[in-house]
């Protein structure tokens, strides 16, 4: 009888594990590109590890899976409409559902990932629209157009701005003059502030909250700036120059330890900022030359780990100096997270590197080739329950590595 009230008890336990987590937000928890999950294979098989399963018909994108209660949600484009897509957790395609336009302009496709809050689907296009879905149903519960109610400005590669939730709030940057950045009731889609910040445009950045503090900080970038606000206001609080000869600072800002660390696309290359005053003002502590397309950046330990675009190769930067520890040519430019101390690199030649978080230098202890998909290798990659999902244009694979 105690042994089957234990299989039971397992059973649940491990159902409950498949499900996923309630919410679900770009680059974890955190939205710095940590995922934590332990017990992770630290050298895979020759040809990488086994792929579970995959889907091709997602259309154009690169747009990240997002795992919530038991099921998988990730957008794609069909023609010029946005599409989003349902699976189980087996990789079973549920349903489709048509939601609005997307981008087919140039490197056509969805750019932000689904954002999953309290029961509601929160999808934002790349024509600067925002849609607010019922979780369970998938009817659409509001919708905003930020460019045209905030006379925001579209950007030359579409709007990529990854939504931010804190409490009822969803902030969001449509870069307006006077509508710099903005608060929306996160059930209803109606304003609660307004900040002017710099007034200049949005540069393809997603927010960050920063905690611990007086006040709650949201921290991001536009195209001349990186700013912080009081979220509960909308008050900027400070701003400090950083930037871009292409005019785009893509990867959301890094918070730890008191201090923020930004990257952008040429330019100002990397810096570390200081919070002071309680978060009201900040100082610098020191630049790199190191840039950062639209890869992201992880801190492990009191390194950051980068692959950089017009300096190109991984490299490792020292946290509390800015002295570059090493830059390791042979890696491409890559999207990477962190994961049981291993560095995940999904390169844009489509190669998927594991690599030690190793300061001293560059350790690459396995690599497969993505042989699915088409396009650009630009998703970034999402680990959740043991399994690591890439998408790669019109298809998604998940592959065991635990």
């Amino acid at each position: 009888m105690v042994f089957a009230v234990s299989l039971l008890m397992s059973a649940c336990q491990q159902q409950e594990v498949t499900r996923g987590p309630k919410n679900w937000q770009w680059r974890g928890e955190n939205r710095d590109g940590v995922y934590h999950e332990t017990g992770l294979m630290k050298e895979w098989p020759a040809g990488g590890p086994e792929m579970v399963w995959s889907f091709e018909g997602l259309g154009e994108g690169h747009t990240s899976v997002s795992i919530a209660n038991g099921k998988l949600y990730v957008t794609g484009m069909h023609d010029d409409s946005l599409i989003l897509y349902v699976f189980d957790m087996t990789g079973q395609l549920l349903t489709e559902k048509e939601i609005g336009k997307e981008w087919k302009k140039n490197w056509n496709g969805t750019r932000s990932s689904v954002c999953i809050n309290d029961g509601k689907l929160y999808i934002f296009s790349a024509l600067g629209v925002l849609y607010c879905l019922d979780e369970k149903t998938l009817n659409m519960v509001w919708t905003k157009d930020l460019l045209h109610d905030f006379d925001g400005k579209n950007l030359e590669f579409g709007m990529a701005e990854n939504p931010l939730i804190v409490g009822d709030k969803i902030f969001m940057t449509p870069g307006g003059e006077v509508n710099n950045m903005v608060a929306l009731n996160k059930n209803t889609g109606e304003l609660i502030w307004s900040s002017r910040g710099m007034g200049a445009i949005s540069a393809y950045c997603s927010p960050q909250l920063v905690t611990g503090y007086s006040i709650p900080i949201i921290v991001t970038n536009c195209q001349t700036h990186i700013m912080g606000f009081n979220a509960d206001t909308g008050e900027m609080l400070w701003a400090y120059p950083q930037t871009s000869k292409y005019s785009v600072h893509p990867n959301i800002p890094l918070y730890s330890d008191g201090m923020i660390f930004s990257s952008v696309c040429g330019g100002d290359g990397s810096i570390l900022l200081r919070l002071t005053n309680e978060g009201k003002s900040v100082e610098l502590v020191w630049k790199n030359e190191l840039d950062n397309e639209k890869g992201g950046f992880v801190k492990a330990g009191d390194y950051i780990y980068s692959a950089g675009k017009d300096i190109r190769g991984l490299h490792c930067v020292d946290w509390k100096t800015g002295e570059t520890k090493y830059r390791a040519r042979e890696i491409p430019p890559c999207a990477i997270i962190l994961a049981d101390g291993m560095l995940y690199c999904y390169g844009e030649t489509g190669k998927v590197y594991l690599i030690k978080s190793n300061p001293d230098s560059l350790e690459v202890v396995s690599s497969f080739d993505v042989k699915l998909g088409t396009d650009q290798h630009w998703a970034h990659p999402v680990i959740n329950d043991g399994i690591l999902y890439i998408r790669h244009g019109d298809a998604l694979m998940a592959y065991k590595i635990k």
